[in-house]
């Protein structure tokens, strides 16, 4: 389950009402916000005045994978006492997993065995991704009841996948163009204008960036030495837009 958060950015207003021959701009041109020129978008005997604003808005979005590494091992006099003893526990483990309703794609499993003097070791790791955060509590909670001390299994890690990062992205997008239209809309009103249709959309500056205090969750402690439980990673996107609206006067008569 994905949450989602959006807030928008609040912005300053500049306005400008320019002459209809000309689309030259006043003031200083890194300043984003409002302006009303009179272009000409078709033809010299077809001038259309538009609005010009710009909108922001960000989305915050929480981690929808975690991912937990799940490891055995033993040390043997013999190949065959040693492989078994591995396999036993790995094989309980990839079951636990499929009854929780992972599937098998999302595990993946690697085995190790050498030799040293007259032992024989085999380590052997599991590494399952959920969706599901409930059940990733439920299998460790599982494992680590059942199989104790001889299994060791990893903190969680939590990240995004591909589909919720673009998501996020194209929700900060729609949103920094509404935010755009309201602010267009009631400039027009003001103005005693009607706002017309959409003449060009342009994002403008894309932004993310990760929580900073989320990026070490599970590994710090508190005040009284115990650590903190793990904690979901956020990412948060930002974006912002320059759209044009044309305008149409209220008291012009529809031909």
């Amino acid at each position: 389950m994905v949450s989602t958060t959006i807030m928008a950015n609040q912005s300053r207003v500049f306005a400008a009402v320019l002459p209809a021959a000309g689309r030259e701009f006043s003031g200083n041109e890194n300043e984003q916000g409002l302006q009303v020129p009179a272009v000409n978008r078709q033809s010299p005997g077809n001038r259309v005045r538009e609005v010009q604003v710009t909108g922001t808005a960000e989305v915050c979005c929480l981690a929808d994978r975690v991912s937990v590494r799940v490891s055995v091992g033993s040390s043997k006099e013999s190949v065959n006492e040693v492989t078994n003893s591995v396999t036993r526990r790995l094989e309980y483990i990839l079951q636990a997993v499929r009854q929780h309703g992972v599937s098998d794609k999302d595990t993946s499993v690697r085995k190790f065995l050498h030799r040293d003097a007259d032992q024989y070791h085999m380590q052997a790791e599991a590494v399952v991704t959920f969706s599901d955060f409930d059940k990733m509590e439920q299998v460790c909670s599982v494992l680590l009841e059942k199989l104790d001390k001889s299994v060791c299994v990893g903190a969680p890690q939590f990240y995004h996948s591909a589909e919720s990062l673009n998501q996020m992205r194209q929700r900060a997008c729609v949103s920094a163009v509404e935010n755009a239209q309201q602010k267009a809309y009631a400039v027009s009103q003001l103005l005693g204008q009607t706002l017309g249709p959409p003449l060009l959309v342009r994002e403008e500056e894309t932004r993310e960036w990760r929580n900073e205090d989320e990026e070490d969750g599970g590994r710090c402690q508190d005040a009284s030495g115990l650590p903190h439980l793990p904690r979901t990673a956020t990412i948060t996107a930002s974006s912002r837009v320059s759209v044009s609206f044309g305008l149409r006067d209220r008291s012009r008569k529809k031909l």
